[in-house]
């Protein structure tokens, strides 16, 4: 069994992130949210370190998609 635990974000975000999911595979802001961190861990996993620039690549293209304030 797995164990969760609670991320919180501003309700302004989570409602931008429902429209923004609606018509995709997500079902939820979870799926989302899992889906993205999963994404950078396994990117920080292949190369050993996330740079900062790095960092900042993906946080822009977050911010760009409305995921990032």
């Amino acid at each position: 069994m797995t164990d969760y635990t609670t991320v919180s974000i501003p309700k302004e975000l989570a409602e931008r992130v429902e429209v923004t999911i609606e018509g995709t595979s997500f079902s939820s802001t979870s799926d989302l949210v899992r889906f993205l961190l999963r994404s950078i861990v396994i990117q920080h996993q292949r190369q050993g370190q996330l740079t900062e620039s790095e960092f900042e690549e993906i946080a822009s293209q977050l911010r760009d998609l409305g995921y990032l304030e």
